[in-house]
């Protein structure tokens, strides 16, 4: 096996062209997303998307536990403790700000790919592996996949373009998860809008071999889809239910309320036996005070942003985030001591000040890292799928 982070190949297919293909290569780590992997990922899906010998891209993770748990923030918290010659905590994180703004170049790169993207999101895919995933045109669900946005339990909140898929799912379907960190299955991310494909993981190779065997020809999106609907019909009967949907009105009485305290004292009073909801109340319960009411208010101003807006402003708060002190303690709770108890910044929801939470919104620099970004017309697809759900739900 390759020891490298991310290895890449380009497999022949029948017209002469090729099929690149990029293999998250850590599977001790359930190939968490490190600088490195960002740094190999971004030039060369930038150098395939021109490359007119590319017929489409393949992105995947090695083994098969995961496709990507996440960003790898070990690195992070050590930036973010690091103190200046005052002994005092730093003004500014020159490395969080080098990882989050490629990292989200990588993003809005995979969300504006001028070709057949497909990721196969088996076994886990979270945080940093959900801001891979959701952007690609062909997102490929198995019966082992566990998606989720957790960051309310380590003092952050859904970023890498969670500010943009979350608020376009069904209902408050997005808020319900973004604050609860509550797991999807395969089932879910398809009714959600997050996924496109469910297929078998077992298919994997011959998924593979099928697209090398095509008979590419007109539209290259729609030979992928050939291939992909063909397989996902022989998938049929190992798809699982639907936990979100079954629980769709639950989750909009729980998120009804008045302000966003009160969504976080309904959700948390849940007194029902379902597990999944069980968990979710019990998960926002013990998460970072500051992200409950962060999270809701970063969805609140994003509603209606482009995805350049959304990238731009998830990089400020970010950023901010890394400076405040809430994420580096919920990180050293979680994976640095491993201590499980998190010194939040306030005790209880009901003592954060508006104050502290505006201040993780004020502008960090005269001009955004990320004004470069090329605003490009986006397939709004959740849009898309939400109306049809909204319909249907009536």
């Amino acid at each position: 096996m390759s020891d490298l982070p991310v290895v890449f190949n380009e497999i022949e297919l029948s017209d002469g062209r090729k099929l690149g293909m990029a293999q998250l290569n850590a599977p001790k780590a359930l190939n968490a997303l490190s600088l490195t992997m960002i740094e190999q990922l971004l030039p060369q899906l930038t150098q395939w998307a021109t490359d007119e010998t590319i017929a489409a891209v393949w992105l995947e993770g090695h083994g098969d536990k995961a496709f990507c748990a996440g960003g790898d923030i070990v690195e992070l918290y050590r930036s973010m403790t690091e103190i200046n010659g005052q002994g005092d905590p730093a003004q500014s994180n020159p490395y969080a700000e080098r990882f989050f703004a490629t990292e989200y170049r990588l993003d809005y790169l995979i969300h504006t790919f001028p070709k057949p993207f497909i990721v196969w999101g088996n076994g886990i895919v979270m945080g940093g592996g959900m801001g891979l995933f959701a952007g690609a045109n062909c997102r490929v669900v198995t019966e082992h996949s566990r998606l989720a946005m957790p960051e309310i339990t380590i003092g952050l909140y859904p970023d890498v373009g969670g500010s943009w898929f979350l608020n376009r799912m069904p209902g408050r379907c997005g808020l319900f998860l973004g604050l609860t960190g509550a797991q999807m299955n395969a089932a879910d991310a398809l009714f959600v809008g997050l996924a496109d494909r469910f297929i078998a993981h077992e298919h994997r190779a011959a998924v593979i071999e099928a697209l090398q065997g095509l008979t590419w020809g007109g539209s290259d999106a729609a030979c992928v889809q050939q291939v992909m609907r063909q397989f996902e019909q022989q998938s049929h009967a190992q798809k699982p239910d639907s936990t979100v949907q079954a629980h769709y009105e639950t989750i909009q009485q729980l998120t009804d309320a008045d302000s966003a305290l009160g969504r976080v004292q309904k959700i948390t009073a849940y007194a029902g036996e379902d597990p999944w909801l069980k968990r979710a109340a019990e998960t926002l319960s013990r998460g970072s005070t500051t992200s409950m009411l962060l999270i809701q208010a970063q969805l609140q101003r994003c509603l209606h942003n482009s995805l350049v807006q959304v990238f731009q402003q998830e990089l400020n708060l970010s950023i901010q985030c890394a400076l405040k002190g809430e994420f580096s303690e919920g990180i050293r709770a979680l994976l640095i001591d491993k201590d499980r108890r998190p010194r939040w910044h306030y005790a209880t929801a009901e003592q954060v000040e508006d104050g502290w939470i505006d201040g993780f919104f004020a502008p960090l620099w005269p001009q955004n890292p990320l004004s470069d970004l090329a605003p490009m017309q986006v397939k709004d697809r959740l849009t898309q799928h939400n109306n049809k759900i909204q319909e249907s739900t009536r």
